[in-house]
């Protein structure tokens, strides 16, 4: 092992993930560390491979985008492709976000105005019952 490359228990530590993820991710090919017998070693490529991968989901791009776009650095054109590629699907994730929210923000809304009918109903039902004891 050389000091480039890291342990599942290190990449654990580091990445704030638990083991049984980094397998998931190598067995989705997105990770791709050396076997060492029952060890697995990542290298630094690995280690960048997984922040982008944390990226990408903490972003709610897929896994399959995100192995998509990761695969395109080694097209050899100084990573314009992978760079023209996944700005065009942030584009479209962040449209996507936008429009969640004007839904929730809607949704948030009508609940209040439902929340505020509500208190009345209760308001009135306890000031009935009140003036009928």
């Amino acid at each position: 092992m050389t000091e480039d490359q890291m342990t599942i228990r290190q990449m654990c530590d580091s990445f704030g993930v638990t083991p049984r993820t980094l397998r998931f991710y190598e067995s989705k090919e997105l990770l791709f560390p050396i076997r060492d017998g029952q060890k697995r070693l990542f290298t630094r490529r690995d280690r960048a491979r997984l922040k982008l991968i944390l990226r990408g989901k903490r972003f709610g791009f897929s896994l399959e985008e995100i192995r998509q776009l990761l695969n395109l650095y080694d097209m050899g054109d100084q990573q314009q492709t992978q760079l023209t590629q996944t700005y065009a699907v942030a584009q479209e994730r962040l449209a996507d976000l936008e429009r969640q929210r004007e839904e929730l923000d809607d949704a948030i809304m009508d609940l209040k105005e439902q929340l505020k009918w509500g208190e009345k109903m209760i308001s009135s039902l306890t000031q009935q019952k009140n003036a009928a004891e």
